[in-house]
């Protein structure tokens, strides 16, 4: 925690080092950023480090399926308020990249955090946080993290105990059951858009019954608690009844819902809801999300969209039709290798939109949109289908890999 002045053991400053000069490495062959593989280098040396790294921290985590990685930069802003910030700030939400961002941060008093769903009981043990934000939980790469109540189920267990003060999202039922074996929960109605994954009450399996936004189970009593903090249209209520407006660079409700999370988080960290807000404005993009760039003399938006959730989320904020949009998705390890999920997105959110489908499983996109009665046209590249769009900003919608490959393909 924050005041421990102990200095690294000459074990861990080796595999510091280390990790260092094997991400330069990587970085200067070309291979990415290098923060995964010089975190496991390191760790690989010193298999305590992720902890001893934090020790000197006041630590953040930040985990859902949806929006950790814009909630973990809109967190770190507001926290710059009160001191210098360490963050993962492009991603690398597992142990190796974890333990490479903070050891970038010598200096630093907070550590935000962005954890991957699976890995967030291991982390909060080795870090032992001060705050941990939970968003949402919904059905994500199947074929590797299993289904979400086993992730709620892994959430509650892992986090029972933890002095950890949780915010969390009220309106998710599998978020409020895996928070709720937590001594100290803040409680913010967030909102939850996608309700197909909490429709069985994750503490008995019953039915849930949902009247307007609220939620409860009729079998097992399970409800949606009181929230302290609230999302209300453009302004986040406070415990205090306050309402503060919320300007952001960041567009669509989910953005909002993240910065109504972040303020709350904040606050935990003494920062009030006034300031956080204010120092969230000047996010203008996340790791390439919501950037606009030039290509082949066309205006491109670039939406991340891994899930059914996000997709939903992202129809909501593209241009209105006929703006042209091109789809890419592809189906490798860091997309998960099933994309049986693209038949749980409501494709027909996209009629009247010109639509155009490039990426590795092309096909298997091609074939939704078919039964989703959506005119679209197949092309084999990002250029190809840039060449076929009409006029109009272009919204590019792609999953994690297929939009890593278009921002290397624009320059982003």
């Amino acid at each position: 925690m924050a005041g421990n002045s102990d200095p690294l053991s000459p074990r861990a400053k080796l595999a510091v080092t280390a990790g260092k000069a094997v991400a330069a490495a990587s970085r200067a062959a070309g291979r990415g950023s290098g923060s995964v593989i010089g975190g496991r280098i390191a760790l690989r040396l010193d298999p305590d480090l992720l902890g001893r790294l934090a020790q000197n921290l006041d630590v953040v985590l930040v985990s859902a399926t949806n929006g950790k990685t814009t909630t973990t930069r809109l967190i770190a802003e507001a926290l710059r308020a009160a001191g210098p910030v360490v963050s993962n700030a492009l991603g690398a939400n597992m142990p190796a990249g974890i333990t490479s961002a903070l050891a970038g941060g010598s200096e630093a008093k907070f550590g935000v955090i962005e954890v991957d769903e699976k890995y967030l009981a291991g982390v909060a043990r080795d870090t032992d946080p001060k705050c941990i934000a939970l968003l949402n939980l919904s059905r994500d790469q199947l074929d590797r993290a299993a289904e979400t109540r086993m992730l709620a189920e892994n959430w509650r267990e892992g986090l029972a105990g933890s002095k950890a003060v949780v915010v969390a999202n009220c309106d998710d039922p599998l978020v409020v059951w895996a928070a709720s074996s937590s001594a100290n929960v803040i409680w913010v109605a967030a909102g939850q858009m996608w309700k197909d994954d909490a429709w069985s009450c994750p503490s008995c399996g019953g039915v849930m019954q949902r009247p307007g936004d609220d939620w409860f189970c009729g079998e097992c009593g399970f409800r949606r608690p009181t929230p302290t903090w609230a999302l209300s249209g453009d302004h986040v209520l406070d415990p205090h009844g306050s309402a503060w407006p919320i300007h952001l660079q960041l567009p669509g409700r989910a953005n909002k819902a993240n910065a109504a999370s972040s303020a709350a988080v904040a606050a935990v960290f003494g920062v009030p809801p006034q300031v956080a807000l204010e120092r969230m404005y000047q996010v203008q993009a996340v790791a390439g999300r919501y950037d606009v760039v030039q290509f082949e003399n066309r205006d491109l938006r670039l939406l991340l969209a891994k899930n059914p959730a996000g997709w939903l989320e992202t129809f909501s904020l593209i241009d209105p039709a006929p703006a042209p949009v091109i789809l890419s998705v592809n189906a490798r390890g860091a997309d998960g290798t099933d994309t049986s999920w693209l038949w749980d997105v409501d494709y027909t959110r996209l009629t009247g939109h010109p639509i155009f489908v490039i990426g590795d499983r092309k096909l298997d996109l091609a074939v939704r949109l078919e039964v989703a009665n959506q005119h679209f046209q197949v092309c084999e590249n990002l250029d190809q289908a840039v060449q076929m769009c009409p006029p109009g900003r272009i919204e590019v919608i792609a999953n994690y890999t297929a939009f890593q490959d278009l921002r290397r393909r624009v320059g982003n």
